[in-house]
């Protein structure tokens, strides 16, 4: 807990474009404030360096500041402040509010500055194809449930999945902890946001959701580290989406809604499953070995199951627009669950089991491979980082032991042309 005076910053949310070379910030202030004689001094550094400074009186609960930052429009300088996870740059900000000529709050924020979009049949990050290397990420401790037992937990848990050879999680049924979006930050990881879904569909579930939604991607939007949203996950919470009308106008209002929310990150409206006006065209396969490879060997294999059933005996779309889009190269092609092989000695679950670590490589080496090897697939995310309760298809168990060396899962991730495949384009 921190004391403040009556007067201080409670939150700022930041935007910027990374081409213009524009940075704003719109800093929300508690406290009543004197009509005239109230100031708030925003500075922006890049480590010991000052890139900018702006002083605006306070006539308003809400501030609205913009900055100019030259060196952005400049490719080359541009590659010193931009972030990635290959490049992490964050730049601070420092704040202080002044009332009647005395300082009475301190506060210091950061952002980075990045974009995020589709194109050509890729997920963009900085105006480049890249690559999405993802794990599904539930984000649960054995001892404190779905919050980690410390700050440095959060960070061991960044660095474990990059250094298992991903760059990316896909938080899944939860809201997480700014603490692990601020180590996602600081280190380099690519985030999808979900939300947990509702039992059922009601107009009261509907209305809940849409207004938690907004608070989800107001608190989250100023998370470098955070590309895409995803307010939907199978069809969860809207169960008859292929035959309700009420269901599907839901799923593109509230896609579109995030899209209005924030326009800047690509939206997925129901990951894995029915898609209805989503950026992504995101499946579900957790078909193991040699078959599993032959659904993505082609576009022809690809077309067959979007064109009836997907893996998971749903539609992969409910709309013509949305294959059109795919066919005319609009939107990239993902398989954002696949894996789910158990391998624990317990009477636990997977989608498949395994009984041996040499069984545990090769079947994980095949799924892998087909997706690298895949002239269509442009991204993954692999079921998933941990044991979660009676889920056993865990990397790691439960409490973070690896089922195998991290050197030989971290092959397996990446492949024999680990090298090469960093280069998202590649």
């Amino acid at each position: 807990m921190e004391a403040v005076a009556p007067q201080h910053v409670t939150t700022v949310q930041w935007t910027s474009d990374r081409i213009g070379g524009t940075v704003a910030a719109v800093v929300v202030l508690a406290g009543q404030f004197p009509a005239v004689g109230s100031f708030l001094r925003m500075t922006l550094c890049h480590g010991d360096d000052i890139l900018a400074e702006q002083t605006t009186e306070i006539l308003d609960s809400r501030v609205e500041l913009t900055f100019h930052l030259p060196a952005l429009r400049n490719a080359q300088e541009r590659e010193l402040y931009q972030w990635s996870p290959e490049h992490p740059a964050l730049l601070d900000a420092m704040l202080e509010v002044e009332v009647s000529g005395e300082v009475v709050d301190r506060s210091a924020s950061y952002f980075g500055i990045r974009s995020t979009e589709i194109g050509r049949g890729w997920f963009l990050l900085n105006g480049l194809p890249y690559y999405v290397r993802s794990v599904l990420e539930q984000g649960y401790w054995t001892d404190s449930l779905f919050t980690a037992p410390d700050n440095a937990s959060y960070r061991s848990e960044v660095e474990l999945i990059k250094e298992l050879g991903f760059n990316a999680a896909r938080i899944h049924q939860k809201v997480e902890d700014p603490r692990m979006l601020f180590w996602a930050d600081k280190l380099g990881l690519l985030i999808w946001g979900e939300t947990a879904a509702a039992y059922e569909f009601t107009p009261r579930a509907a209305s809940a959701l849409m207004t938690e939604w907004a608070s989800i991607v107001e608190q989250q939007r100023s998370h470098p580290s955070v590309v895409t949203w995803v307010p939907i996950n199978e069809s969860w919470g809207v169960q008859d989406v292929s035959t309700s009308k009420a269901q599907q106008q839901f799923v593109r209002a509230i896609t579109s809604f995030t899209r209005a929310l924030d326009p800047s990150r690509p939206v997925v409206s129901n990951d894995g499953w029915e898609h209805i006006d989503s950026d992504i065209l995101s499946i579900h396969d957790y078909t193991q070995g040699t078959a599993f490879a032959d659904n993505y060997s082609s576009l022809e294999a690809v077309s067959r199951f979007l064109d009836k059933f997907g893996p998971q005996g749903r539609r992969p779309i409910l709309e013509p627009t949305q294959r059109e889009r795919f066919d005319q190269g609009g939107i990239p092609l993902m398989v954002t669950e696949f894996g789910g092989i158990s391998y624990s000695g317990d009477e636990t679950w997977g989608y498949s089991v395994v009984h041996s670590d040499q069984e545990f490589r090769e079947s994980m080496s095949v799924l892998f491979d087909a997706l690298r090897r895949s002239p269509t697939v442009t991204g993954f995310c692999f079921t998933q980082l941990t044991d979660t309760l009676q889920e056993s298809n865990g990397l790691l168990t439960a409490d973070r032991r690896p089922k195998l060396p991290i050197e030989e899962l971290r092959r397996i991730v990446l492949g024999s042309d680990a090298v090469s495949k960093v280069q998202p384009w590649m």
